[in-house]
């Protein structure tokens, strides 16, 4: 019974050290129009424009929307946003997969023909909590 006791204590001990290099990042999101609402998504190189594991949105407020996103892992990491103008559930493109609507990445990465690599937007998140800017075009 005692062994039991020490090996749950053990795996809590583990349990709350692993929660500490989780963090939170605030991402303010600036050129923001009153319309539907800003998502977030936080990305790994392996995940890079697609389902990132974190996400979070806020309903969009004129000039600066924050959108807070929880438990990420201390790690390199990309913030894509968007304003969902249209509050459609997606990223609205032209018949050529232009976006339709406002888009930002992390450090103001911008591709050439296309969105840019995840290298271009990556930054190191090595704080319990980080900030970011980034302003939509």
């Amino acid at each position: 019974m005692q062994s039991t006791f020490r090996t749950l204590a053990l795996a809590a001990a583990f349990c709350a050290a692993g929660s500490a290099s989780a963090a939170s990042i605030e991402v303010r999101v600036q050129g923001v129009t009153a319309k539907g609402k800003v998502l977030v998504a936080v990305c790994d190189k392996t995940t890079f424009l697609k389902d990132c594991a974190y996400s979070g949105s806020a309903p969009a407020k004129a000039g600066e929307t924050v959108v807070t996103v929880d438990g990420v892992p201390t790690g390199s990491w990309a913030v894509l946003s968007y304003q969902d103008e249209n509050d459609n559930g997606k990223l609205d493109r032209n018949v050529l997969g232009i976006p339709k609507e406002p888009y930002a990445f992390s450090r103001d990465a911008r591709g050439r023909f296309g969105p840019p690599s995840f290298e271009d937007a990556a930054f190191e998140l090595r704080d319990e909590k980080a900030v970011t800017t980034i302003k939509l075009r």
